[in-house]
């Protein structure tokens, strides 16, 4: 009732928005920018938080969702002009820490898996196995680099040195956008950004996280023990509550599985 009594202050709300899966910009239940859209802008302007806390548990993916999500953030907390706090669980490496460090201040567990600053390409090569089975590869092209990578045919050296270009590009766009909102807090003499990762301890002494700590106490230390927590997050569609595209669901889980085991989780 105190909202909307004139003149008496009301208890601080923190806004909580959960970004947990792996970034991509296709696939039921992964993050990317289409559907976290609404959650953000909504955390953000509904009524006048105290801050947004971000609850971050993924292994990463798209650098470019990363970077749309992370943005959209960032212009969010300036224009409403609201802190906003990251806490990680299980692992915010790679596209995770990406979103993580969109944040004003970064907290996590002690076991917490942080970091992987880093670029990876992966794909397989089949030729070999074709040409076994006596299978005949037909690819007519416009454009002498438009099969670049085509895992059916032979790795060609001049197209591995075109993608380790545009990774070392994605790389530097990654580093910069660390290092721009990190700033001083990273640590001297370190090199942060070759794909390691640490537990949270390591991290606060790298300055890749600003502190230890749970959501709950660190915001109730920060703005009194009555500030309320109103949580956003992405609702399931009937069909997916009565269990449809069980199939869809299953592969996906095995990739975001696979992508989390990197981390040993």
């Amino acid at each position: 009732m105190k909202r909307w009594i004139p003149f008496m202050k009301s208890d601080p709300e923190v806004a909580v928005v959960r970004l947990s899966g792996m970034i991509s910009a296709s696939g039921r239940g992964t993050l990317n920018d289409a559907s976290l859209a609404p959650l953000i802008d909504k955390a953000f302007s509904r009524g006048k938080p105290a801050a947004v806390a971000l609850q971050i548990n993924s292994p990463g993916g798209s650098p470019v969702q990363s970077s749309l999500i992370g943005a959209r953030i960032r212009r969010m907390a300036e224009e409403k002009n609201v802190p906003v706090f990251a806490f990680v669980e299980d692992v915010a490496a790679s596209g995770g820490y990406w979103l993580a460090s969109a944040a004003d201040e970064i907290f996590a567990d002690d076991s917490s898996v942080v970091g992987s600053v880093g670029v990876i390409s992966a794909s397989f090569g089949a030729h070999e196995l074709l040409a076994r089975y006596g299978v005949e590869r037909r690819v007519y092209t416009a454009g002498r680099s438009k099969s670049m990578l085509d895992p059916f045919r032979p790795e060609q050296p001049e197209d591995v040195e075109r993608l380790k270009r545009l990774l070392e590009d994605i790389h530097t766009n990654f580093k910069e956008h660390v290092t721009r909102r990190r700033g001083a807090r990273l640590a001297e003499g370190r090199d942060l950004f070759t794909g390691e990762v640490w537990l949270g301890r390591s991290a606060v002494e790298l300055g890749l996280i600003d502190g230890i700590g749970h959501m709950k106490p660190v915001l109730r230390d920060r703005f009194g023990d009555k500030v309320r927590f109103r949580s956003y997050g992405a609702r399931k569609s009937l069909l997916s509550r009565l269990g449809a595209q069980m199939m869809d669901d299953a592969l996906q889980s095995v990739e975001e599985r696979s992508a989390f085991a990197q981390y040993g989780l």
